[in-house]
């Protein structure tokens, strides 16, 4: 999971495309904190780039690397790794969020077959390199339109995950696909050139990031499709790929992405809503309305505002968040996301003394953010403390994407209610049951009989020829 960008001036004379990429990039910086890039082209196909570990603010030390990355197109990324290391050399722009499940397979192709050196561990280059791979076929000196949709198609033919990527022909297109069965979010809008000379295109992870920058007409790559843009032109789209299913990660819609954004036609910000009032009816069912509601920043405000409201019980902001730091969920182990969460939220403590107290959050994965509040809540004097969680217990890893935990991780892996409320140092946890988590975003989708990648919460399998898919690239 990671944050991708690519963006083409509607005037090839402008060398500024690195400055609205740079900003688009802390749209997206919850989407990647390990490390991120930007790499730009002019007309002459030079390509620029900087990139390292990191926060953007620290790799491009506030801006002021941006001067020396001139170019009218780019492309920028946001790292998450899922797989490989957090090395320098993993970081990117390969221009690639995904997850491949069949990446030993992959790196055979490249090394016996197509004859090409793999750098990292990151299942993003091995992408980068079948694509080129199969460029390298055509055996031209410059490809165009048709040479890249061919590539695309033969690439989707040889592996298996969920994924959006963006690419850059240098000085001639950019370009971006999404997987066949929509798991990973891409998203296209244009606006006219600040010089009056045509059309900006951007494509991005998520709406959010265009949003901010003036782009509209904002649309989803459906999946299996791809779009090119070339230098002057308009998009071109093509399905390189027969849509298998639509099926969105919902965990973008828990907890992944911004608020802001609207993914696939649902509001993130709206199906939150709805996924606390959901929630809501099962407190009333399962612990009463005697506690007063405490949210823990920030993804967990909007469902606990939408309970409160529900049952008509007292709302407090109690937890304080530094927002100097990082997203423990996605630290890169349990020692870091301990501290983080210590670090990161600070109690009122005259909210807590000698009241009951539910606290709402997104979801609990590991159990560190939840026994760690709870402790807090403790220690501040609270009576009793109750765990409220807008989404099902998690019981399965991520294949796609989402380094969540190994199995035993999981602190609902082979616990019940009871179990999982006292390893976190609670009196009792609610979940949000996996239908009414459907239903808060299936209700908001354009497409009637909505359906969603719900692994992580259930025993189900992926979409169907999903791993099971026949896999000849010799």
């Amino acid at each position: 999971m990671c944050g991708i960008l690519a963006l083409i001036s509607g005037n090839v004379e402008c060398d500024n495309a690195a400055v609205d990429l740079h900003e688009a990039l802390y749209a997206l910086q919850h989407r990647g904190q390990d490390a991120c890039g930007i790499a730009t082209s002019n007309t002459s196909g030079r390509i620029y780039s900087c990139k390292g570990k990191g926060l953007a603010s620290k790799v491009f030390r506030d801006g002021a690397i941006i001067p020396e990355l001139p170019g009218f197109m780019g492309l920028g990324h946001l790292r998450y790794p899922t797989a490989g290391t957090s090395s320098n050399a993993e970081s990117q722009p390969f221009y690639v969020s995904s997850n491949l499940l069949d990446t030993e397979k992959l790196k055979e192709y490249l090394d016996f077959e197509a004859h090409r050196h793999i750098n990292t561990d990151s299942d993003s280059e091995i992408m980068l390199q079948v694509f080129a791979s199969q460029l390298l076929q055509t055996n031209k000196r410059r490809v165009d339109e048709e040479d890249l949709f061919t590539g695309l198609e033969n690439m989707y033919k040889i592996t298996v995950g969920g994924f959006a990527f963006c690419g850059m022909v240098a000085g001639f297109a950019i370009f971006g696909a999404r997987d066949p069965h929509g798991i990973r979010p891409l998203v296209i809008g244009s606006r006219l050139n600040q010089d009056g000379k045509g059309l900006d295109y951007m494509l991005a992870s998520e709406s959010v990031a265009l949003d901010q920058f003036g782009f509209t007409e904002i649309k989803d790559i459906e999946p299996g499709q791809a779009v090119i843009i070339p230098k002057g032109g308009s998009p071109i789209f093509r399905q390189v790929h027969p849509q298998l299913s639509y099926t969105p990660d919902i965990f973008e819609f828990c907890y992944f992405s911004s608020p802001n954004s609207i993914m696939d036609g649902i509001s993130v910000y709206e199906s939150r809503q709805g996924m606390g009032l959901k929630l809501a009816n099962t407190i009333r069912e399962t612990l009463g309305q005697d506690s007063r509601f405490v949210p823990i920043p920030d993804s967990g405000i909007v469902p606990a505002l939408s309970v409160a409201e529900a049952l008509d019980t007292p709302y407090r902001h109690v937890f304080s968040r530094n927002r100097y730091i990082f997203r423990t969920f996605i630290m890169p182990n349990q020692e870091k996301r301990r501290r983080g969460v210590q670090s990161k939220l600070n109690p009122l403590r005259s909210e807590f003394k000698g009241k009951n107290v539910l606290l709402v959050d997104d979801t609990i994965v590991r159990g560190t953010t939840s026994l760690q509040v709870c402790n807090m809540a403790r220690e501040a004097g609270a009576k009793k403390v109750y765990f409220a969680i807008s989404s099902p217990p998690v019981t399965h890893p991520h294949i796609y994407g989402i380094d969540l935990a190994t199995l035993t991780e999981l602190i609902a892996y082979k616990r019940d209610r009871k179990a999982i409320a006292a390893s976190i140092n609670a009196d009792d946890v609610v979940f949000l049951t996996l239908e009414d988590l459907e239903a808060a975003c299936a209700e908001l989708s354009p497409r009637p009989q909505q359906s969603f990648e719900v692994g992580v919460f259930c025993d189900w399998p992926p979409p169907e020829n999903f791993l099971d898919k026949s896999i000849d690239i010799w």
